[in-house]
């Protein structure tokens, strides 16, 4: 078979049948009187198999040894090759990331897009300064696309940056809620706190839905940040956390103002609830001495005749710091 026919048979162009040849990929068998190249059955198969494994992405020169050494293993070649598909991909994706977020900024013009290039850029610099930039850049006329703050947010372990990219979070208003909420679901703790602490700065019920969410994770902390935000605004769902860290101890004393907030602020009814809840966790014989002075003091502050009876009983306590305590408590109440 005459070159022209293979080449029309196969898909391969002459030219790049004569490229093989020349690299010693490809040898017809035979040539004709004429000296014209001829192509055997076996030269046909040869040529499939170099298209085959060029489809796999192999070089030529890979191509060569996987078909001329019997001692070649594929393996090896085809985890490299895995790799570096792998590589290709996590670029390409990368930059499509990059692209989609410079289209969300809307640029008007190409100083437009580079501006937006360098402050993605900065937000992933390795200097907390340059971050923290970027983000108060955010109140700039050319915006921080928001996937690309709330992806900085909930990296960010530097305080001070995470203080920037949560206001620059909160003033975007346009889809970090949504955005946050799936961090929610994260495997590591530490980006769910962020996701709380990010969600408590921005108004609305979508990022209460958040929050209350929130109330049932795994981590305290989480659990902690997300019932103290909710208690400012309002939420008797977080008033068994808030009671769970007065217990715990770390932020008992933020917990204990949350209480107090929300009982003043809800209805009689809520505020006896709060009290009797205190009281329950009081009456617990798990409790121990330092969570019951803690869980007495925060009854200072909660209105009601729930919690004054409490307070009265507190003050015969077995306990003598919870029974001074709550004495005390008694004598500013009746001074109020």
């Amino acid at each position: 078979m005459l070159i022209g026919e293979v080449a029309r048979r196969s898909g391969v162009s002459a030219r790049m049948l004569r490229h093989y040849e020349s690299l010693g990929l490809l040898r017809p068998s035979g040539r004709t009187g004429s000296g014209y190249r001829e192509y055997s059955g076996d030269d046909i198969r040869r040529i499939f198999h170099v298209e085959s494994l060029r489809s796999l992405g192999l070089s030529l020169r890979e191509i060569g040894r996987a078909l001329d050494d019997p001692g070649f293993t594929p393996s090896a070649l085809v985890d490299d090759l895995i790799r570096q598909t792998r590589e290709r991909i996590a670029a390409e994706t990368e930059l499509l990331t990059r692209l989609r977020r410079i289209d969300a900024a809307e640029p008007a013009g190409w100083d437009d897009v580079l501006q937006v290039v360098v402050l993605l850029r900065a937000l992933g610099s390795k200097s907390a300064a340059a971050r923290q930039r970027a983000a108060l850049s955010s109140a700039d006329e050319i915006r921080v696309p928001v996937e690309a703050l709330v992806e900085a947010v909930l990296r960010e372990t530097d305080p001070i940056v995470a203080g920037a990219l949560r206001w620059a979070l909160a003033r975007s208003g346009d889809g970090g809620t949504a955005l946050l909420a799936e961090g929610l679901g994260s495997p590591s703790a530490a980006v769910r706190e962020r996701a709380v602490r990010s969600l408590a700065e921005i108004p609305g019920e979508e990022s209460a839905a958040g929050l209350r969410e929130a109330l049932a994770d795994p981590d305290a902390v989480v659990r902690g940040q997300a019932a103290l935000a909710l208690g400012t605004r309002g939420v008797t769902d977080a008033v068994p956390a808030l009671i769970d860290m007065i217990v715990a101890g770390p932020n008992d004393t933020d917990a204990a103002d949350a209480l107090s907030t929300l009982a003043r602020d809800t209805a009689t009814a809520d505020a006896d609830r709060i009290a009797a809840g205190l009281v329950d966790r009081l009456a617990h014989d798990a409790t121990e001495a330092p969570a019951r002075a803690r869980l007495t003091q925060a009854l200072a502050d909660i209105p009601g005749a729930t919690a004054a009876r409490a307070l009265v009983e507190l003050s015969y306590d077995g306990d003598r710091a919870v029974a001074l305590t709550a004495t005390y408590l008694l004598r500013l109440r009746e001074t109020r």
